[in-house]
């Protein structure tokens, strides 16, 4: 059985290279597809489309966020300051003192810091390649790890709901027809009593046929507030989302097509309701499945 992950997710790893340190930072929210965002420093733009593979390898849905930061090593002996780096940052700065002047200067430790201000002779992409493989492999099974924890939990949540629902279809399916037939009995004693006296002196019905009118009526009635059908669908639904659930992967697009027939079926039982207990089931049944539709919009 294939784990149900949720969307949302952090991992952040860290790999030594060749006189730096490769950041690696994954973030994933809720998204109806997959859409990656992807910031390198300008020495692994090179790897960018090796990291767009991998990650759509791995994940199916979800806004990602991937961010990579160099860190080099200050005290290695062919370090050096990037002139043009320098003079980008200093106009960046220009910039924005001027927009906001009672801003505190860049301090050195700001200006050493910066993506790109040290650079050396070993600045080639093939140096950082791997360290940036395996840290982007890693960060991405941290990643997965976070949302299959998180899928874990909203599963049984789901599950939760699922014995809601079938506890109020139940209940129902117990109180329907005796709720039925009192309102049936009901009407065919205020139809007789609205109906024989003011047609008792006409020609034109019996009273057989009268009474045969009503009964008609009745079971019209009987028939439009039957809600037998939709209560069969609505536990044949709630299986149907065990199921998927079961299965897990990717089920959060059949998941949120199965919240549109509960929500369906509840609204039709809502519709037919024709006494309180009806009406009450129909709420809390709405309540049930709004409750799963939010969950399920963090399902991968």
């Amino acid at each position: 059985m294939a784990a149900v992950a949720s969307m949302t997710g952090f991992a952040a790893v860290s790999a030594a290279a060749p006189q730096a340190t490769l950041s690696v930072e994954l973030k994933s929210v809720n998204a109806r597809f997959l859409e990656l965002g992807i910031r390198l420093p300008d020495e692994l733009r090179a790897l960018e489309t090796g990291a767009r593979e991998l990650l759509g390898s791995r994940l199916t849905r979800g806004k990602v966020d991937l961010r990579v930061t160099v860190t080099r090593d200050q005290s290695a002996p062919n370090a050096r300051l990037s002139q043009q780096t320098l003079t980008r940052l200093a106009a960046i700065a220009g910039e924005a003192s001027a927009a906001m002047r009672d801003a505190a200067p860049l301090g050195l430790g700001d200006i050493l810091r910066w993506p790109g201000v040290i650079e050396s002779d070993q600045d080639d992409v093939e140096q950082l390649r791997e360290p940036f493989g395996r840290a982007l492999d890693e960060a991405l099974h941290l990643l997965s790890q976070a949302r299959t924890r998180e899928g874990a939990a909203l599963r049984s949540t789901l599950l939760e709901r699922c014995d809601g629902i079938e506890r109020i279809v139940t209940e129902l399916r117990t109180q329907v027809p005796a709720i039925l037939a009192m309102l049936t009995r009901k009407l065919q004693e205020r139809l007789s009593q609205a109906l024989v006296p003011a047609l008792s002196g006409s020609n034109h019905l019996s009273r057989e046929e009268l009474n045969d009118r009503i009964r008609q009526e009745v079971t019209l009635y009987g028939m439009r507030a039957d809600v037998d059908e939709e209560l069969q669908r609505l536990a044949t639904h709630v299986i149907e989302v065990r199921r998927v659930l079961d299965a897990g992967g990717a089920v959060g697009r059949r998941l949120d097509f199965l919240m549109q027939e509960l929500n369906r079926e509840a609204n039709t039982v809502g519709s037919k309701a024709s006494a309180i207990e009806m009406t009450n089931a129909a709420v809390e049944l709405k309540l049930l499945i709004e409750q799963m539709r939010e969950q399920i919009q963090n399902l991968e």
